[in-house]
């Protein structure tokens, strides 16, 4: 018996195309695969990495939905107090 075609067609994307589509350093990318936070590469050769476009969706829409429902951590605000360069100077009045 002949199996079905499958209707949904796997297309992989490149760095570039990766870059273009998700705009978040190399190193990020890296170590959010390292920590399984994002879709893992993988080699066709020796020298070609790909990623899976329709995980890579999948991610985005997921990290679309989180942000939506306040799921994501956000960074603190920087204490400006703390800086060593560029310090905030008090004002005083006379």
């Amino acid at each position: 018996m002949a199996q079905p075609a499958r209707a949904i067609a796997k297309r992989t994307i490149r760095r570039h195309e990766l870059r273009e589509i998700v705009p978040l350093a190399d190193t990020t990318i890296y170590d959010m695969e390292q920590r399984g936070e994002f879709p893992q590469r993988f080699y066709l050769t020796s020298r070609c990495v790909v990623w899976d476009l329709g995980e890579v969706e999948a991610w985005l829409d997921d990290r679309r939905r989180a942000s939506r429902a306040k799921a994501v951590k956000r960074a603190p605000v920087p204490d400006v107090q703390l800086r060593k360069t560029r310090p905030v100077r008090h004002q005083t009045r006379a």
